[in-house]
């Protein structure tokens, strides 16, 4: 389960390791709460817990940080943004 480093906050934003054959999306967690959001466009998929304020905030953090958590992607894929251009 590769984590995304370098966003600050309380939540942990990863992806398992069989998402690759999935639309490009990440996971994120807090306690036990989790949710996932698809990356283009950012969508939430489905939710486990946060409240709707709390979803606008991570909402807003990968907004922040899209061009991180996708090249995560890419290196967890196996391919680089250039290669999907």
């Amino acid at each position: 389960m590769p984590t995304i480093n370098n966003i600050r906050g309380p939540y942990r934003f990863f992806f398992y390791s069989f998402d690759c054959n999935e639309k490009m999306h990440v996971h994120i967690q807090r306690d036990e709460m989790i949710c996932k959001f698809w990356l283009d466009p950012v969508v939430l998929v489905r939710n486990h817990g946060f409240a709707p304020k709390e979803l606008n905030t991570i909402r807003e953090m990968i907004r922040k940080n899209r061009d991180k958590i996708m090249e995560a992607w890419y290196e967890h894929c196996g391919q680089t943004a250039r290669s999907k251009n």
